[in-house]
């Protein structure tokens, strides 16, 4: 059985929901194992165990967050080398934009020598204002089909060995 590790951090709730309906989607296919990780607790065992992986991340001040940003810290170095070649997608929750937090996990990624599977799903919220940036988020439900549309697409193509 083929594994999908799902890695997140959220700080306000739209990451969680961005991942957990991924998660959902994903585990629509039995030929899959999903696991489902924050990133605190995700390590370079689980990245090594995979066979293929979502990042799902909040931009914080144009950037992946901290919390992401010390996962691929502790997993870069055991994992490479040993991993290329292996599927992966990223998903961000950004105020207005996300795309620098994109590319710098396309960045990582391509040092890994993973094989994007999908274009970056990037979710803006529009919170401008410290008060909107730090409110608890409710995503739209469109937001998170294509979220679940995401994860359910990586666990079909690798359940079917299309990666």
């Amino acid at each position: 059985m083929k594994t999908l590790l799902i890695v997140h951090h959220s700080i306000t709730g739209g990451t969680r929901q961005m991942a957990g309906a991924a998660v959902a989607g994903a585990r629509t296919e039995p030929a899959v194992q999903v696991r489902w990780l924050h990133a605190r607790q995700a390590g370079p065992d689980d990245v090594l165990a995979a066979d293929a992986y979502l990042f799902a991340t909040p931009e914080n001040l144009a950037a992946i967050s901290g919390l992401m940003k010390d996962f691929f810290d502790r997993c870069y170095y055991p994992a490479l080398g040993r991993i290329e070649g292996r599927p992966y997608a990223a998903m961000v929750c950004a105020g207005s934009d996300g795309s620098n937090a994109a590319r710098q996990i396309e960045r990582i990624a391509t040092g890994w020598r993973l094989k994007p599977a999908a274009a970056p799903l990037i979710v803006c919220t529009q919170a401008q204002t410290p008060e909107a940036i730090l409110a608890p988020k409710v995503l739209a439900p469109d937001d998170l089909t294509r979220c679940r549309e995401l994860g359910q697409a990586l666990a079909v193509g690798l359940g079917m060995g299309v990666f």
